[in-house]
Order: C-alpha cells, then sequence, then structure tokens
C-alpha cells in the first residue's frame, strides 16, 4: 500500500476557495479520518484524491506518483460513496466482479477473488441477489467488496454509513475498522459525524471552511484541542466555555467572571502569564465528564465550586446530562449520575475539575498553552 501527500494543494469554484493550502502526509497502511462541518471541505479533497474533481493548485502524491493530472482509472485507487452505487440490475456477484471485468481479468481469478471477498464480508450468500433484495448493510458490504476486490493502493470513503440506522452504523463502525486491520490498507474516510471519527481513526484531520484546524490522534485531539472550534466540535455533548478575565489578587491569578470566581494552580498560572493574559478576557473550557454535582475528594486535584440555575436534564441511560444556566451570558453541562433526579428552575452547586480546564484566546480561538 502507498503513502498519499498533499502538498499546498487548493481548490476553487471560479473566485470561491473551497480548500486551502491542504498540507498533509497519510502514511502507508493508515486509517486516517477526515471529519467537520458540511461545507468544511472534506469530500472535495477525498475527490481530488480520486481524481473526480480538479486540483487548482499544489501536488497530490501517492507513492512516488504525483497525480495530479492522472485519469481516475489511472491512479489505483477505490472509493465508497454514500450511496453505495450499487448497479441495480446486477447481482451481486456481478458488481463485485464489474471492477476486474474492466480490466480483463481472467474469469478464473475473478471468480477466486469475488469469492474469498465475500467470505472476509460474509455476504456468501447473496451473491445471486440484486442490491433491491439487500438491507442497507448488506449493501454497504458490496460496495466495500466491489472496492477491495480490485486491491488497490489507496481506500477512499465519503460518509458511507450516513443511510443507515444509528444500530447498523455502531456495527458497520467496527466492521470497517477490522477490515482495514485485517488488509493492511491505506484508507482516508469523510465524516461530519465526530464519533465516527473518534472511534474509528488513527488520526484525524479536523477541517473548517477548507482548512486544517488539527491533525492528531483522537486521544490528542480530545485531550489537548488547537483551538476553541476543534474543542466544541469533537465530544458529545460539547466542551463548556466560560468567558472571564483573569484578575491577580495577593500574588495569585485566579479566573473571573461577574458571578464567581474560580482558582487556578500553579502550572496555569504560569501558563497565562507567559502568554500575557493578566487583566485580559480570555474564555475557559472544560468538559461535562469534569463538572461534578457530588464533591469529590479534594486531594485528587484542584477544584472550584459554582452555583448555576438547572434549566433542564437529559437522561441518556449510564449517563444523565444537566444543562446549567450559571450568569447571564455562561451556561454549563455537566454529566452526572443517571439515578439522581433534580428539580428544574432550582440551585445546583457544581465541583469543576481544574486540572482538565483549557484556556482560549478570545479573537483566534488558540488553545493557550505554555
Amino acid at each position: 500500500m502507498s503513502r498519499i501527500s498533499f502538498k499546498h494543494v487548493f481548490k476553487y469554484y471560479g473566485k470561491h476557495q473551497v480548500v486551502t493550502d491542504f498540507n498533509l502526509e497519510i502514511e502507508s497502511s493508515e486509517f486516517v479520518v477526515f471529519v467537520g462541518p458540511s461545507g468544511c471541505g472534506k469530500s472535495t479533497t477525498l475527490r481530488m484524491i480520486a481524481g473526480l474533481e480538479d486540483i487548482s493548485q499544489g501536488e497530490i502524491h501517492i507513492g512516488d506518483r504525483l497525480i495530479n493530472h492522472l485519469s481516475p482509472k489511472d491512479r489505483d485507487i477505490a472509493m465508497v460513496f454514500q450511496n453505495y452505487a450499487l448497479y441495480p440490475n446486477m447481482s451481486v456477484y456481478e458488481n463485485i466482479a464489474f471492477g476486474l471485468r474492466l480490466r480483463k481479468t481472467p474469469k478464473h481469478e475473478i471468480d477466486i477473488g469475488v469469492k474469498k471477498i465475500s467470505r472476509v464480508l460474509g455476504i456468501e450468500s447473496y451473491l445471486s441477489r440484486k442490491p433491491k433484495q439487500l438491507s442497507g448493510g448488506q449493501r454497504q458490504r458490496v460496495a466495500l467488496g466491489r472496492a477491495i476486490v480490485r486491491e488497490p493502493q489507496v481506500f477512499l470513503m465519503d460518509e458511507p454509513l450516513s443511510n443507515l440506522d444509528a444500530q447498523l452504523r455502531v456495527h458497520m463502525r467496527s466492521e470497517i475498522v477490522k477490515l482495514q486491520k485485517q488488509l493492511g490498507v491505506t484508507m482516508v474516510y469523510v465524516t461530519h459525524d465526530q464519533t465516527e471519527a473518534m472511534t474509528m481513526g488513527s488520526r484525524i484531520v479536523v477541517m473548517k471552511d477548507g482548512r486544517i484546524q488539527q491533525v492528531a490522534t483522537p486521544e490528542e485531539i480530545y485531550n489537548n484541542p488547537a483551538n476553541k472550534f476543534v474543542a466544541g466540535f469533537i465530544g458529545s455533548p460539547p466542551m463548556n466555555f466560560i468567558e472571564g478575565r483573569v484578575v491577580e489578587e495577593n500574588g495569585r491569578l485566579q479566573f473571573q467572571t461577574k458571578r464567581f470566581m474560580l482558582e487556578l494552580s500553579r502550572e496555569q498560572e504560569h501558563t497565562l502569564r507567559s502568554n500575557n493574559r493578566v487583566n485580559k478576557v480570555i474564555e475557559l473550557g472544560v468538559r461535562p465528564e469534569n463538572v461534578f454535582i457530588e464533591q469529590p475528594n479534594p486531594d485528587r486535584f484542584p477544584t472550584s465550586n459554582v452555583t448555576g440555575v438547572l434549566l433542564h436534564s437529559e437522561l441518556m441511560g449510564a449517563d444523565r446530562y444537566l444543562y446549567l444556566n450559571i450568569g447571564s451570558k455562561n451556561n454549563l453541562i455537566a454529566r452526572v449520575n443517571p439515578f439522581h433526579r433534580y428539580e428544574e428552575d432550582t440551585p445546583i452547586q457544581v465541583t469543576i475539575n481544574m486540572s482538565k480546564a483549557l484556556f482560549f484566546d478570545v479573537d483566534s480561538g488558540v488553545c493557550l498553552l505554555d
């Protein structure tokens, strides 16, 4: 399998810039997920790899080959689309075999390849059926089989699970990851679903407005987001953001809003001083799992208490989400024990694990790190 290299890639539609200065190295046999909101340029970037969109500027290499001006059939890639793109008049066998027949592969080799990949995907018993006789998950397996049987250098997937129901999406996520590891293929996967990105990719490319915001492992993206957009887009429920001012009292820094003040650790003070944030407005970010109702052991991590008014709660099975108003511009989500009930419109004191708090520049959104 081959690596993919992007060097200062741009895509324009007339004067409209869709992808801007895209630089990325995807290693051989790596599973990389492009994620971002609709219109961020992720599918356009995938289609530039496939040759379905022209590259306006820059270079894309697959292995040692510059592919900018190669036709799609000469790029040695396979693509799985959102709508499966199966031929309705052909059987499952014929759909999987179609690409090999175009290559004029000998009939006995086609038969061996189709039966082998159908066993891997668990669709052996469906080979004589037409696509209309299959469920959504079965059709997706056929689309995967048609791509895999050709043994291309690169697999491209454009939101392949978006048409499936929630339970089947979960199942197919694990199936695709298992298949990618089994085959050792280079795979680029596009989705707008951050859960898919976090559970499938070995690395995630977060995009917004045609630009890369961050490239990292799922753990790094979640725990150390590069900016406020990444922090808010990745994670469900999303990260809490609280705007306030860094003030100094008696030689110590604190994070202050109109309603409350939060204590900072020595490390956080050092970070904010080194970033010249004393007496300036910043945003604090904290994930819902680091907001508690029950008082944690203070020896485990530094905490600060905040009182808010419960707006509403959501029971999510293993968790309950509490939505609290903690000031005119600030709301807070807490992920708490699901077995306790809380009355709406009542004051509730919550505890924030300040050791997990992040800080962001209010203008650029960049995460402030030491």
